[in-house]
């Protein structure tokens, strides 16, 4: 009996501690929701603020909106979240505006003083933190980071060294680019664009600098300079880019067709056949889709060669768009008729044609 009591008595403890501790649970729940809630309240409050203070900096100067300041800002101003999102939305506004606006939103960023918000993002041991001080150091113009910002190029994440990377051209423009001098990691296809739209001139006296970077061991640093080659018509590189037609990597060679069709002179029909032979199939294709926008005459000759007898059909498909293009339709329409002709080229030639003849 007496054990029966004591079983009891266990049991029941041992039920009421189940259900303190299901109360506590139910409770930290309802307490971490309660929070969620006020911060997800605040969080809205504080944007309609933030972006009526903003809207009439913009209309009205940040010297005249200070005057009419709603309170919010004084009392809220020494608040960490309401700061963070403060800079976040003048970063963002930043990137919309330019002028006299984007001044007045740079004024409201030194007033409020969040250099120091963005700065203390540098020292974090978290690379998305890192990566968006840099950005809003960039987008705000301090120019006291960028010794800081420096830093991190050699940074182990690409997320951090590709934001100094564009931060860099960002504040010095081509300078900036000296990066490209050490850089191994590889330069994406979305930095490489980044990049170039950030700059908005070269200097004069670049020649050692890009001949440096033509000749680099980095191949993405090589294609990234071969279309700033494209994008400011570097006439004078011609020559060194027509020599990485020979270069180990295809894609390098894709680019340098590319580069050499834009840079075109009296002498890049007969420089890209003459190297059409040793090339594979797709750089064969981008020699191809050159002389087709280059329309010189002198070259169909050639791309009649390469319609009849290349063994590849997707060559002999970019060689009839290319000659239709040269305004050899009188040619192709007889070939086509031509009872001799192969089967699949004059399927090739109706395709090119757009099935102009039946």
């Amino acid at each position: 009996m007496l054990f029966l009591d004591i079983s009891l008595h266990f049991l029941f403890d041992t039920f009421l501690g189940i259900l303190l501790i299901v109360f506590l649970l139910i409770a930290g729940v309802l307490y971490y929701s309660f929070y969620l809630f006020k911060k997800l309240i605040d969080l809205i409050y504080w944007s309609k603020e933030i972006d009526y203070k903003v809207s009439q900096a913009i209309v009205h100067g940040s010297d005249e909106g200070e005057q009419k300041d709603s309170g919010t800002f004084s009392q809220y101003s020494n608040n960490s979240s309401f700061r963070d999102l403060f800079l976040e939305k003048l970063v963002d506004s930043e990137k919309k505006f330019s002028g006299t606006a984007q001044n007045e939103i740079n004024k409201l960023f030194q007033d409020y003083n969040l250099e120091k918000e963005a700065l203390k993002k540098l020292d974090s041991k978290k690379t998305h933190l890192i990566a968006g001080g840099i950005q809003e150091l960039t987008s705000m113009r301090v120019e006291a980071a960028v010794t800081k910002i420096n830093s991190f190029l050699t940074h182990p994440s690409p997320l951090v060294y590709q934001e100094a990377q564009y931060a860099m051209v960002g504040f010095k423009g081509f300078n900036g680019l000296q990066f490209l001098n050490t850089v191994s990691n590889k330069i994406s296809e979305w930095q490489q664009l980044r990049l170039l739209i950030s700059i908005p001139h070269i200097p004069k006296n670049c020649d050692d600098t890009v001949n440096s970077w033509l000749q680099s061991e980095n191949n993405s640093v090589i294609i990234f300079t071969l279309r700033l080659a494209r994008k400011f018509q570097m006439l004078s590189f011609y020559s060194p880019i027509l020599h990485l037609l020979n270069h180990s990597s295809e894609q390098i060679r894709i680019q340098a067709v590319q580069t050499l069709q834009s840079l075109e002179n009296p002498s890049t029909v007969n420089d890209l056949t003459a190297s059409y032979a040793n090339q594979t199939t797709d750089v064969q294709v981008e020699i191809i889709k050159a002389l087709k926008m280059a329309k010189d005459q002198s070259s169909t000759d050639f791309l009649k060669t390469q319609l009849i007898e290349h063994p590849f059909p997707k060559l002999k498909i970019f060689a009839a768009e290319a000659l239709f293009a040269l305004g050899q339709e009188s040619f192709l329409i007889s070939l086509a008729e031509d009872g001799s002709a192969p089967e699949q080229i004059i399927q090739i030639i109706k395709h090119s044609m757009q099935e102009r003849i039946c």
